[in-house]
């Protein structure tokens, strides 16, 4: 009995053998969301690029070359800007880091404590305190300013570093990641072997619960830190000293003065450019961290 060969198709000219022939169509489909997100890296990386380009021209190259053109006054610039009022943006820059750094870390603080206790404990009234919360997630904060304002003058704080630092230590976002996180990552059955122990609550929150709630917390302190050296309109209406000015306000107070001074554009441009080197730095020191801390904690699970 002779057997049957069975042959198989070959496969068609110009493709590998064994690889799957998927249409053309799909792969067409395919390539749209990675476009989609080029084009929005090109659209936040744009203006980045023009202002690196920008701080290295003169204020005659400002407005007489080509814009991606690179200019040949960056070390000028920086001259210029280091000499102006005797160094006032060195001051600015201080102030944001003190508001940023110190308001961060005590919203992060309050954060970490509220949200845990938010998650933890059954209380009376706990998701109505948790509502209320979630509505000033949505409120802007220009309908705030004001009320915070009078409240400042009241207190006579108002033109101080407390009257910015103050209304930035409750940040209801800082709240709600802080207990959504505590929920996910702090077992009850943990807490309630430290009571078993007979550990107090504040030694169960520091020593078992803060470890565990450390990732969160680091995304909480930056956010509230890009929020708060970001922030133009507290400082704006709070302060009228401009030597207790952030950087954003300072920046303003001289882009203002550029209408009648068009030589003080170099200076701003050449300040923004370096208001940004912070936020970067940070934001590379703490994604280190995030990958250290994943890494660790997988190890350990």
């Amino acid at each position: 009995m002779s057997s049957l060969a069975v042959r198989k198709a070959a496969p068609a000219a110009g493709t590998t053998p064994g690889t799957a022939q998927g249409p053309p169509l799909r792969r067409r489909i395919a390539l749209a969301p990675t476009l989609t997100l080029l084009l929005g890296a090109i659209y936040c990386l744009l203006p980045v690029a023009w202002v690196l380009i920008a701080a290295t021209k003169s204020g005659s190259e400002l407005f007489s070359t080509f814009t991606f053109l690179p200019g040949t006054g960056f070390a000028d610039n920086l001259s210029d800007l280091n000499a102006y009022r005797d160094g006032v943006y060195w001051q600015w820059m201080g102030n944001s880091a003190l508001y940023a750094g110190l308001g961060a870390v005590l919203s992060t603080a309050v954060s970490a404590i509220s949200g845990y206790a938010l998650a933890i404990y059954r209380f009376k009234g706990r998701e109505a305190v948790f509502n209320v919360l979630m509505a000033g997630v949505l409120m802007p904060p220009v309908i705030l300013a004001i009320p915070q304002y009078l409240l400042m003058a009241k207190a006579d704080l108002a033109d101080s570093y407390w009257s910015v630092l103050l209304p930035l230590v409750l940040s209801p976002y800082g709240v709600y990641l802080a207990r959504i996180y505590a929920a996910a990552a702090v077992p009850a059955d943990v807490v309630e072997a430290g009571r078993m122990d007979g550990a107090s609550e504040w030694r169960i929150f520091t020593r078992i619960a803060l470890p565990m709630m450390v990732p969160g917390l680091v995304t909480v302190f930056l956010f509230q830190f890009v929020a708060v050296w970001n922030n133009f309109l507290l400082p704006y209406i709070m302060l009228s000293d401009d030597e207790k000015f952030p950087i954003t306000l300072g920046l303003f107070t001289l882009l203002e003065q550029g209408s009648n001074t068009p030589a003080l554009y170099t200076l701003v441009i050449t300040g923004a450019l370096l208001a940004v080197i912070p936020l970067i730095a940070l934001f590379l020191v703490i994604q280190r961290f995030w990958s250290l801390d994943l890494l660790s904690g997988a190890v350990k699970s």
